[in-house]
């Protein structure tokens, strides 16, 4: 069997968030040196290509999403010299590298906005949003900030308000100014010309507004405009400030550069994208599949955790893709509370099951392989913006940003002993770790290397096609996958109490892997018994090897 797959179809991705995953030079915050430091630790754990959150010069007040210069290096992180030798060396390891284009917006530091706030005659003055007043003085429209408040800044010194959909240190670009598209263009040639792979595209969703900045309407049921609760900003039906459709000709635009460096090797392009309407959602790939590769997928993050809302998200998403789409999952990110948190130790073992056999392709956030928890943050150890923004209402991303927990040692083996942490190091590090799991044949970093190994080795399951089965009982998921005569058939048990599944007209097979690891012997699909909190792959019998 060969595969007709791209690199970034049946690859396995894997997010670091820089700030945390490796300190090498012991101040406390993790940098790219760090992360050269394992790259032989991922690709023992079979990853195929890594995510690189932002690690550009920065004021930080957003710890890299807000740009102070776009083709450059943080002191923190590293420098230029680092970043190519870390290309190099993930190349050599057969990881794939992507990185952040932060695209919305950049740092009231950079130079470009320093010049644009200078005067209202400046040569950069429309390469942001800036407005006038109302009457009263008020902002020019009631758009509020996802990090809460206004989302227009008032400047005294030009007598304007500008727009930031973040935080006020981090005003929004004019993409509809054309050296707004060039500059920002000219900023992915340099980084293709350095061999990336791809980019993961931050909120892509918000680049384009209504030129007439209406006002947006209020939210009268009160359902989250996002996918997980996000304060004042669910009052409102967010119509006018973000999706403007004509962004979509941003990202033809896009594509076409970088098909043009991937004649060989594709250069992905992968949008981050917060949209709860799946229709809209799933436009971001193009009418041609000539936008981005893959907007990403935040169902399994938003779905209630059971068996028929997951199948139902699964089965969604694969009836509103076109021809030659290609579906993706993932169970978290720097954004998202950790699966462990949300569903236990037990079901996140399940989760693991579910990403990494479902079609399409999976992304991985670091330390999920280990079962890492949200860390518990003390009030005066807080970090994350947002939570100082809108305090009291529990929705800072520092508890999903600890430190990665390499083994045992004091810290976690992530910084010296003598160092403190720039997030704390959670509790439970001597247990939750890389070198103790490695050692533990039914750890959750043994489970999910075996997963990774079999998604690797079985066209069936990187490749193949996805059928929901019929006639289970109501907490159980159960799907086959299909490539040529190899077919994988996959059980989860999404309770706490046992399951028998009855598909005798499947007849025999054999497991391949449980989330118990300990089954391999056959199986007579007439009765499949699934333990609580259950998830088994099964070879049918009469598939081809």
């Amino acid at each position: 069997m060969t595969f007709n797959t791209s690199w970034w179809q049946h690859g396995i991705f894997y997010q670091i968030y820089p700030r945390s995953f490796k300190d090498s030079n012991g101040d406390g915050i993790g940098d790219l040196r760090g992360i050269i430091s394992q790259l032989a630790y991922l690709n023992w754990l079979g990853v195929e290509a890594v995510w690189i959150s932002p690690f550009y010069p920065s004021p930080m007040v957003d710890f890299g999403y807000d740009v102070s210069n776009y083709i450059g290096v943080d002191s923190i992180f590293g420098d230029m010299t680092t970043f190519e030798e870390l290309i190099q060396k993930a190349h050599w390891h057969g990881i794939k590298v992507i990185i952040d284009f932060v695209i919305n917006h950049t740092s009231d530091q950079h130079p470009w906005f320093l010049e644009s706030r200078s005067s209202r005659n400046a040569s950069r003055r429309h390469w942001y949003i800036w407005a006038d007043p109302k009457q009263s003085g008020s902002p020019p429209n009631n758009w509020i900030s996802l990090f809460g408040g206004s989302a227009w800044e008032w400047d005294a010194a030009t007598g304007q308000y500008y727009l930031h959909s973040f935080d006020k240190r981090q005003p929004d670009l004019n993409w509809r100014h054309p050296e707004v598209q060039a500059a920002m263009f000219d900023v992915l040639r340099f980084w293709l010309e350095h061999s990336v792979d791809g980019f993961r595209i931050d909120a892509a969703h918000m680049i384009m507004k209504d030129p007439h900045l209406r006002d947006n309407p209020p939210n009268l049921t009160g359902a989250r405009v996002m996918h997980k609760p996000m304060g004042d900003y669910d009052s409102q039906l967010h119509l006018y400030d973000k999706e403007y459709p004509d962004l979509h000709g941003i990202y033809r635009a896009l594509r076409r550069l970088l098909d043009s460096y991937g004649v060989e090797q594709p250069r992905v392009a992968i949008g981050e994208l917060h949209i709860l309407d799946w229709k809209v959602w799933a436009s971001y790939y193009g009418a041609n599949l000539d936008e981005m590769h893959m907007p990403f997928n935040f169902g399994l993050v938003s779905a209630a955790w059971n068996a028929q809302a997951i199948r139902q998200s699964v089965d969604t998403i694969e009836a509103i893709l076109g021809p030659g789409a290609w579906p993706n999952y993932v169970l978290g990110n720097h954004d998202e509370p950790r699966i462990v948190s949300r569903v236990g130790p037990a079901q996140a073992r399940l989760a693991m099951m579910a990403l990494l056999t479902l079609r399409g392709t999976p992304t991985l956030y670091y330390g999920d392989e280990l079962g890492m928890y949200d860390g518990d943050i003390p009030a005066q150890r807080v970090q994350d913006p947002f939570e100082k923004n809108v305090p009291g209402r529990g929705l800072g991303r520092d508890p999903e940003r600890t430190p990665m927990q390499w083994d045992g040692s004091p810290n976690a083996g992530f910084c010296p002993p003598n160092v403190e942490s720039w997030l704390p190091i959670p509790a439970d590090y001597q247990q939750i770790n890389v070198i103790v799991e490695r050692e533990d044949p039914h750890s959750m970093l043994t489970l999910t290397r075996a997963l990774l190994e079999i998604r690797r080795t079985t066209p069936a399951l990187s490749g193949g096609s996805y059928r929901p089965v019929e006639n289970v009982p109501e907490d159980c998921f159960v799907y086959l996958r299909q490539f040529g005569d190899q077919r994988r058939f996959i059980a989860l048990n999404f309770s706490s109490r046992e399951q028998t599944v009855k598909l005798a007209e499947l007849g025999a097979g054999q497991f391949i892997l449980s989330t118990y690891l300990d089954r391999e012997e056959p199986i007579n699909l007439t009765s499949l018994c699934l333990r609580s909190d259950e998830g088994c792959i099964i070879a049918l019998a009469d598939s081809t090897e």
